[in-house]
């Protein structure tokens, strides 16, 4: 796991303190060692930089950049079967000098051109320059477990793990882009391949960019989507076999991911997909894996308990980090330094936390994300499933009917319900859902924190809704299942956006590396084939890890709620935020950037302290948002 960074420019202005600058703000992603290469060409100027943090060929050998006849690699992440693929290169005459995966990659390139991705199977964002053929190839991993920004505009393209890099080039603008901001106070998070900036993108999941220094062209092509998968019969087999073929499969990704020159260990949680990699695991090993837990139990969040029950009975080294709400809280002010683009998952908080006192004893850890979108685990999953065909069985004049009865009366005027919990915001998104009830609406109606007609009130400048993978129609209709169009909806929106950019920057910060066994390709791949039912039986989400996990560990022992990395947002911002809110979220402090209406801000604020506690996430995004603008606008 590393950081790189970089540049072509075409004006010829850069140069090596630049590029230097632009990795030396990565070095939390790669403490071991920074390496800088700047190649002037009569095209433009070609800046490489890499901050190591090594993981595989601790020595010099595997240095970046990193250099082979006319090709320059900075790459980040890791290819797992570098050494089946090293022993097939060998035998088509490369000669190696070192073992790290990161001269695979060049010696792939070599022999198969883009061609090589298909063979990788692992996580990564690499950029090669061909001298000689004048071109920069640059790839993303299939699931995008590792991030990769690009800003173009005039005669200067940057790249780079972290958008805080390209502060650093003096010809950077941070032009905000405004309806990226409004899709932020939707979702949390700004969508793929959306930016927070003008001129600056996220290149996608799956996909390749060519960029030839001589025609200034950049051709992105896509390698590799989730909906080939799905757009698949689903398999004629039966269950035992399915969960034969699964568990072979989950077996050989989860010992790819051991694969280190360094201690690595496994994020426990007490749930079925940590558990399932822990199991499998420790079942072929005679050395106790090391596993972490984190409990913060002033704020009842703590799975401790179930998790050392679980290495208790699996037999790992188990460490149980306990921390304190002050130690949680403390957090926050850091929170925009490494979310440099704005973020608003709270569990961000514990993700960190326990990355910290993990990195005390291993480099690398196994965290067990995309369980649920792989198998589906989402309790959303049930409330599409039980009351989307009902709600479309209802007739159309009548839902608009009673969508307009709710219109003329709002939700403070509903007795009892008034006073349950998220009641309000629920009540407005019946509303929207009531109109229009296609599978597309209710899955936005569960992701946004603001619905359409409440953004356009809350943002004071006009903004247009951005394209995103929510509005996909690529699921083929000869294919089509609600429970396929979630999963596949939440692979490449909630789970890219949110779960994996929430990973990477939380183990970063503490430069450790987080890998992600259930994101192995293959593992998607035959998982979307299999029947509905193998993953959702009768309301039994993930039905098919559950039983390969009671092969391990009984049944009893696993059976509780789900729990999550749950935040008490409402609790903190009434409370120990209070005056953090009071600051940020000011008239003064609002008007400095004037996206938002004040007159809506401030009753949307009114409410909540009043008590209307539904809105704590709203304020949270806005909160987020002040204090990301506050480190990443008004002082730089």
């Amino acid at each position: 796991m590393c950081g790189i960074a970089g540049f072509i420019d075409h004006s010829n202005k850069s140069d090596t303190a630049t590029l230097q600058r632009m990795i030396t703000t990565l070095h939390h992603r790669g403490p071991d060692g920074n390496d800088i290469s700047l190649q002037e060409t009569e095209d433009c100027q070609v800046g490489l930089a890499h901050s190591r943090l090594a993981i595989i060929d601790l020595s010099d050998t595997g240095r970046q950049p990193m250099h082979y006849n006319d090709l320059s690699l900075t790459f980040n992440g890791e290819i797992y079967n570098y050494r089946e693929i090293k022993l097939e290169l060998e035998k088509l005459g490369h000669k190696f000098h070192g073992s790290s995966d990161s001269e695979v990659i060049l010696h792939a390139y070599e022999e198969w051109g883009k061609e090589c991705l298909s063979h990788f199977i692992g996580m990564f964002a690499f950029v090669i320059f061909d001298s000689k053929e004048k071109l920069l190839f640059a790839a993303r991993d299939r699931a995008g477990v590792k991030p990769f920004f690009l800003y173009r505009k005039n005669e200067l393209i940057l790249f780079a793990s972290e958008l805080k890099a390209f502060h650093e080039h003096p010809n950077f603008e941070k032009d905000l882009n405004i309806d990226a901001v409004a899709a932020f106070m939707q979702y949390g998070h700004v969508p793929t391949p959306h930016c927070i900036f003008n001129h600056c993108q996220k290149l996608n999941p799956g996909h390749y960019f060519v960029y030839d220094l001589r025609t200034k062209d950049l051709i992105e092509k896509e390698y590799w989507n989730v909906y080939d998968h799905y757009n698949k019969p689903k398999l004629d087999i039966s269950f035992e076999d399915g969960k034969k073929e699964l568990k072979t499969l989950l077996g050989s990704a989860f010992e790819y991911r051991m694969v280190a020159d360094v201690p690595v260990g496994v994020f426990l949680s007490g749930g079925f997909d940590s558990a399932s990699v822990t199991a499998l695991l420790q079942s072929d090993r005679t050395e106790k894996l090391k596993t972490y837990t984190i409990g913060v139990p002033d704020i009842g969040l703590n799975e401790a308990p179930y998790a050392k029950e679980i290495a208790e009975h699996l037999g790992t080294d188990h460490t149980q980090i306990n921390c304190t709400e002050e130690e949680a809280i403390e957090l926050i002010k850091d929170l925009p330094y490494y979310y440099d683009e704005p973020f608003a998952d709270s569990s961000a908080i514990p993700t960190t936390l326990v990355s910290k006192m993990a990195r005390k004893e291993v480099t690398v850890a196994l965290s067990a994300d995309g369980g649920d979108e792989t198998f589906a685990g989402y309790n959303r999953y049930d409330y599409f499933l039980r009351y989307g065909k009902k709600l479309n069985k209802i007739p159309g004049f009548a839902r608009k009917s009673a969508a307009s009865i709710m219109n003329s009366v709002p939700s403070e005027r509903i007795p009892v319900l008034k006073n349950k919990y998220n009641f309000h915001n629920r009540y407005e998104k019946l509303k929207g859902v009531l109109r229009d009830p296609s599978d597309t609406n209710i899955m936005l109606s569960l992701s946004q924190q603001f619905t359409d007609d409440q953004i356009r009130k809350f943002m004071k400048q006009n903004n247009a809704a951005l394209e995103t993978m929510y509005t996909s129609n690529a699921l083929k209709s000869e294919f089509y299942t609600p429970l396929s169009y979630m999963m596949a909806i939440d692979y490449q929106t909630y789970m890219l956006d949110d779960i994996l950019q929430k990973v990477d920057r939380a183990t970063m910060t503490a430069s450790l590396e987080g890998r992600e066994p259930l994101l192995d390709h293959r593992i998607i791949e035959y998982a979307a084939q299999l029947p509905d039912e193998f993953k959702y039986q009768n309301g039994v989400k993930k039905h098919i890890l559950r039983e390969i996990v009671y092969d391990y560990i009984p049944k009893e022992m696993m059976e509780r709620p789900k729990m999550g990395f749950a935040i008490p947002v409402a609790k903190w911002l009434s409370n120990d935020l209070k005056d953090l809110v009071e600051e940020y979220c000011s008239d003064q402090r609002l008007k400095e950037h004037d996206l938002f209406d004040l007159r809506e801000t401030k009753q949307l604020l009114e409410r909540f302290f009043n008590g209307k506690k539904e809105y704590d996430y709203k304020i949270w995004y806005l909160l987020m948002f002040q204090m990301w603008y506050e480190k990443w606008m008004r002082t730089k």
